[in-house]
């Protein structure tokens, strides 16, 4: 029992180093945590979603008559929660006005919650995206074509249909698709990222060709419902030494068009290359990029970037490490070109996750797993 107090007290020691400050005024402060993070998921993820809409919590509560929807509007959607976790002990953290509120739970409850984003039929390891009725996840064997473990040979969609009216209990209707990339490509083990494109459901994935070539590839529902791979960029090598994959920072409408944009880190376990992706007329093009940031190694399972969004309709910006972890930057996309608006130093590298927590008003935070185990909070400029 000694030993276990002497490890809380080390931690919560952690928590009261004092704040960093940027030249803006932005601020990165210790969140007080009773055990080292090492797991995170942000807004939208299946395990916040789940926590969200699960009445485990007060804070984790939906309202009467909530969406399992995260794009859902009005007083219909869940909470905004991000969850932590690690040995010993999970976090909720959500704002309440301009106040971060943390309300801690069992580690066991959350790991239920992390069992359920690799579905049955899933590739061992991968995470499913969720969106409403929609999901998609990987899934198929490729030892046949050399492929390393989490990735897939095909992308999965199940969309649970309306049940209509009935008196009589029946099981919800779900259809099936699946999709291959071809050409010798697989699914990297990346988890795909669910958006909409011309106003349908639309799906972006990263594949990968060898060990050390990946690419994008989207995937769209037609107005006959069929789904089919709408596009692919070109293979691009990587260049780091484990041929790290692609890796899908955030998909938003970034540039304000209307229409959904790919932020994606190329070589992402080395000195990152952020690109900025437009889907138009069936391709992908590159609108432009910068080097300098960084992105999940490749195995690792962190989601290291975030949108942040604005008021008034304004397109958002991107939260994401900058090389070598030590900052967290916040770049403009507007343009096409990424502009960085700020550079946040951290106490210590950026490994377990960066995700923003957003109240619908001005205040919006920026969550960073730091390696260490701490957990920060960072004020979005």
């Amino acid at each position: 029992m000694s030993d276990r107090r002497a490890v809380l007290a080390a931690l919560l020691s952690l928590t009261a180093l004092p704040a960093f400050a940027a030249e803006d005024g932005s601020r990165v402060e210790p969140v007080a945590l009773p055990f080292a993070v090492k797991a995170m998921r942000g807004p939208g993820s299946d395990v916040a979603l789940s926590v969200a809409t699960s009445g485990l919590l007060p804070v984790a509560r939906a309202p009467a008559g909530a969406s399992a929807d995260p794009k859902a509007t009005g007083n219909t959607a869940p909470p905004s929660v991000v969850v932590v976790w690690g040995e010993g002990g999970g976090a909720v953290l959500s704002l309440e006005g301009d106040r971060l509120r943390t309300t801690l739970i069992g580690a066991e409850a959350i790991e239920g919650f992390a069992a359920a984003e690799t579905p049955r039929g899933a590739v061992p390891g991968s995470r499913r995206a969720l969106d409403g009725p929609l999901s998609a996840y990987l899934t198929g064997p490729t030892r046949a074509l050399g492929g390393a473990p989490g990735q897939g040979t095909v992308l999965t969609v199940r969309e649970r249909q309306p049940l209509g009216v009935t008196a009589e209990p029946k099981a919800v209707p779900v259809t099936t698709q699946t999709l291959a990339p071809g050409d010798g490509r697989v699914f990297a083990g990346r988890t795909p990222h669910i958006t909409r494109l011309d106003g349908r459901p639309a799906v972006a994935a990263v594949t990968t060709q060898g060990p050390a070539v990946s690419g994008l590839a989207v995937a769209a529902k037609g107005t006959d419902g069929v789904w089919t791979l709408r596009a692919q960029t070109p293979p691009q090598a990587g260049k780091g030494p484990e041929g790290a994959p692609l890796a899908l920072a955030a998909v938003a409408d970034f540039t304000g068009t209307g229409q959904p944009q790919i932020a994606a880190i190329r070589a992402p376990d080395g000195e990152g290359v952020l690109q900025l992706w437009r889907i138009a007329d069936g391709t992908l093009s590159l609108a432009g990029e910068a080097p300098g940031y960084a992105g999940p190694v490749a195995g690792e399972a962190a989601d290291l970037a975030a949108p942040v969004p604005h008021g008034g309709g304004a397109p958002p910006d991107l939260a994401l490490p900058v090389a070598g972890r030590g900052a967290v930057a916040v770049v403009s996309l507007k343009g096409g070109s990424p502009v960085e608006r700020a550079r946040l130093p951290l106490p210590a590298p950026a490994a377990h996750g960066v995700a923003v927590l957003d109240a619908g008003g001005t205040t919006k935070t920026i969550l960073v797993g730091l390696a260490d185990g701490r957990l920060v909070a960072v004020s979005a400029p």
